[in-house]
C-alpha cells in the first residue's frame, strides 16, 4: 500500500509516517519501481503501537526502548514494567505540578470580582505584583 493508504488507515498524515521513519520508529518501507513506498501490514501494527504510546504522553525514546524490547519477544518483560512505571511516576509527578498551578491560578482569579478596568483589575496587580522567584526544576521525562 501506499503512504497516503497507511495514513488514512492509522488516522495520521503522511508527513508523521515520514517524520516517525527519519526518527527511527518506523522501519523505512521498500520502494515500487515507481519509487512510491510500499507499506505493508507490519508498518500499519508498527505505526498503530507507535500511536497509541504517543497517546499515552510516551517520548519518542521511550517508544524506541518499548520498540526494541517487543523486536525481542522471547525475552522477559521486566524492561517494559520498568519503563511504564517510570512514566507512571513521571504522570503523578506532572499531576501534582499542575495541582500546584491550578491553586495558583486560582488564587490569582480570585483577586478578581466582577468586570472592572484592566487598570483596576485583581489579576493584573497580582501578576504584576507576584515574587519572581528562580525557575523550579520541572521535572520531565523528556529527554
Amino acid at each position: 500500500m501506499k503512504i497516503g493508504e497507511l495514513a488514512k488507515m492509522t488516522h495520521c498524515t503522511t508527513e508523521t509516517i515520514r517524520f516517525y521513519e527519519k526518527e527511527g520508529l518506523l522501519p523505512e518501507a521498500d520502494r515500487t519501481q515507481a519509487n512510491y513506498r510500499s507499506y505493508t501490514a507490519k508498518h500499519i501494527e508498527r505505526l498503530r503501537f507507535i500511536r497509541n504510546c504517543r497517546a499515552l504522553d510516551m517520548t519518542h525514546d521511550e517508544i524506541r526502548a518499548l520498540l526494541r524490547l517487543t523486536d525481542a519477544p522471547a525475552n522477559g518483560c521486566g524492561a517494559i514494567n520498568t519503563l511504564i512505571d517510570d512514566h507512571i511516576a513521571h504522570v503523578d509527578t506532572r499531576i501534582n505540578e499542575l495541582g500546584q498551578l491550578k491553586v495558583q491560578l486560582t488564587t490569582l482569579r480570585e483577586q478578581c470580582h466582577g468586570e472592572q478596568s484592566v487598570e483596576d483589575c485583581g489579576i493584573v496587580h497580582g501578576l504584576t505584583d507576584m515574587e519572581v522567584t528562580a525557575p523550579r526544576s520541572r521535572h520531565t521525562h523528556l529527554g
